[in-house]
């Protein structure tokens, strides 16, 4: 099936339009404004003439232009008649944010499979209902009731849980990071999570998809679909619904039945997924699989604090990670180094002592990437009175671009005196994390298999 109209329409209809305060409708309405430059956007509300000061539509039929994507949000009660306009029309594809369907009960899921009847006779391809819409950065498309448009970037996210999308969308202005496409699904009355894999595995901005999943409804399409996504960009997933108490959650969250979680992990081990068991973990590993490339196994601990090294090195042998010994090659060439400490420690982790500027940081680092078997490097930095934040974020960003086929993560870690270092690396996506576990965690998850 082809989505081109879903995800890049040309005209679209939002039914349930209005500009009282607070409302989904409003938000949906200025959200669709941001790329009226791109599109032509129809406001449909029988009630009012005009919405923020656009000229309203008394229902879909009444616009004259074909419609690519048709976008309702009105009572749940009143759903399955617009739908039936939108069909009518002949639409390319219909979004359902309305709530109220099969997550609320036995009427509510006889009512979403009405609508599904509807679609499918149609061949109308829907998502939702009970979503909170579609957003893609590049196309200046933002098909939501989201809080706000997030910054282009390589990861594609698709969500169970609408939510979960709103707060990483301001996470992610914090952190830096930017997304090729935010998709919601919401009940999956028709269009699913495999539909929505595979359209990203072959999107060209997307690099690394992102998952959040509660449930599928089709075991072996899902299977499927993830084999062939894992063969073409790395999947990071998020499961909920692990236990017997999120599982119920779920249910009454999108009516989704997850199952014995131990059958999804296996699952993902076999198909080569990325399982991850946090909002906080998902995204590291997100943001490092979109930033940095592929590498061996095999990296070296760049550091001016000698516990958070030894720190960092076991998380590093726990997660599987090799740290190879410093070859004669690279220790004669650090201890010919006059701005090297005579007491230096001469072994992966590599210490550099507490005083080092960032000079010593930046001659430390080209001599541990120049080693063969080193493919990745780990960066520690501790807040010292002398430490140069500045001045060492931008030698480590200058040794990435002599080193670009390896991989490079960062713990600078502190608070406010740091954040102008972090803000310069992650400028230049060399991702920072506030904890050592974090940063192998991020490193594990570029290894290849």
């Amino acid at each position: 099936m082809n989505f081109e109209k879903i995800f890049n329409p040309k005209t679209i209809a939002f039914i349930g339009a209005t500009d009282r305060r607070n409302s989904v409708g409003l938000g949906i309405c200025k959200n669709l404004l941001e790329g009226e430059k791109k599109r032509k956007i129809f406001f449909v509300n029988p009630y009012h003439k005009k919405v923020l000061n656009k000229k309203t539509h008394p229902f879909i039929g009444s616009i004259e232009k074909e419609i690519d994507l048709a976008i309702i949000a009105v009572p749940a009660q009143v759903v399955l008649k617009v739908v039936k306009e939108c069909c009518k029309k002949q639409v390319g594809g219909i979004i359902i944010i309305s709530a109220g369907f099969a997550e609320t009960g036995k009427k509510g899921e006889n009512l979403q499979n009405e609508i599904k009847k509807l679609t499918k006779k149609a061949k109308v391809p829907l998502i939702g209902p009970n979503c909170l819409g579609l957003i893609r950065p590049f196309l200046r498309l933002n098909a939501s009731f989201a809080p706000a448009t997030p910054k282009k970037g390589e990861i594609g996210f698709i969500s169970q849980s609408g939510a979960l999308i709103d707060s990483v969308i301001d996470r992610s202005f914090v952190e830096n990071y930017g997304f090729s496409a935010l998709i919601s699904y919401g009940n999956e009355a028709d269009l699913e999570i495999s539909d929505f894999m595979l359209w990203l595995k072959n999107d060209k901005n997307t690099k690394v998809i992102g998952i959040y999943l509660e449930a599928v409804k089709n075991g072996k399409r899902f299977r499927k679909a993830l084999e062939e996504a894992v063969k073409e960009k790395p999947v990071v997933i998020l499961k909920a619904g692990k236990t017997k108490a999120g599982s119920k959650a779920a249910l009454s969250h999108t009516a989704a039945l997850t199952g014995e979680y131990q059958v999804y992990s296996t699952l993902f081990k076999q198909t080569g997924a990325i399982e991850t068991d946090s909002v906080e973990e998902f995204f590291d590993v997100l943001k490092v699989l979109a930033w940095q490339p592929k590498i061996n196994n095999g990296i070296a601990i760049l550091t001016n604090g000698g516990g958070c090294g030894v720190l960092a090195a076991d998380y590093c042998q726990r997660l599987g990670i090799k740290l190879p010994e410093l070859d004669s090659k690279t220790k004669k060439d650090l201890a010919a180094l006059k701005i090297m400490p005579f007491f230096f420690s001469k072994r992966n982790p590599l210490d550099i002592a507490g005083d080092a500027l960032s000079d010593r940081y930046k001659v430390s680092a080209k001599a541990l990437l120049a080693q063969k078997n080193i493919y990745g490097l780990i960066v520690i930095q501790t807040l010292q009175v002398m430490t140069e934040t500045e001045k060492n974020a931008r030698a480590i960003i200058e040794i990435k671009k002599h080193w670009p086929q390896k991989a490079i993560t960062c713990v600078f870690m502190g608070g406010k005196y740091v954040l102008p270092g972090i803000k310069l690396l992650e400028k230049n996506n060399i991702p920072n994390y506030q904890d050592p576990k974090r940063a192998a965690t991020a490193m594990k998850a570029l290894i290849k298999s």
